[in-house]
């Protein structure tokens, strides 16, 4: 009896970086184009928590990123991995850098705009948008880092699986 081959139907792979560049461009154009229409007094000043959420983030999932690899690769001192939590951390980590590269590409667009004008609302705004570019930039990363945190290590030759013809004796 054969084995059939594996399913050819969707499979989640690592997140691609031109799909994140991609959507970073697309989001800067759009505020770009959304801030040139409703800057000039429609807009209250740029706030900051959105700022320090982001870079929350980034420092949560860099340490589950570190705590992760160490679990997995069964470091002294760490407690095995949980393989549901492990998945959970993947999903995290693939819907976090989507997100960190729309605000990144959000926050570049606005920091753009903003360099270009010289009103006084615009330079007080610089600060808080060029730190949401940092911010989103760094969850980007760290959500790229803990998603490459989770992959499992490759086993060295010796211990990987006997294959069928060792496991079956006498079929050959």
């Amino acid at each position: 009896m054969t084995q059939s081959p594996p399913p050819d139907g969707p499979r989640m792979g690592p997140t691609r970086i031109s799909t994140l560049v991609v959507t970073a461009l697309a989001a800067a154009a759009a505020a770009w184009l959304l801030i040139s229409s409703f800057y000039y007094n429609q807009l209250p000043p740029l706030p900051w928590l959105p700022v320090v959420t982001l870079a929350g983030l980034a420092v949560l999932e860099a340490y589950a990123a570190i705590n992760t690899r160490g679990r997995i690769e069964r470091r002294p001192g760490r407690d095995p991995v949980n393989p549901l939590m492990v998945a959970r951390f993947v999903v995290l980590a693939k819907a976090s850098a989507l997100v960190g590269a729309i605000f990144a590409g959000f926050y570049a667009g606005l920091t753009g705009w903003l360099f270009v004008q010289t009103t006084r609302a615009a330079g007080e705004d610089r600060p808080a948008a060029l730190a949401g570019v940092l911010a989103s930039v760094a969850l980007v990363a760290a959500a790229l880092w803990l998603e490459r945190s989770c992959r499992v290590p490759e086993r060295p030759e010796d211990e990987h699986e006997p294959d069928d013809r060792e496991t079956r004796p006498g079929r050959r």
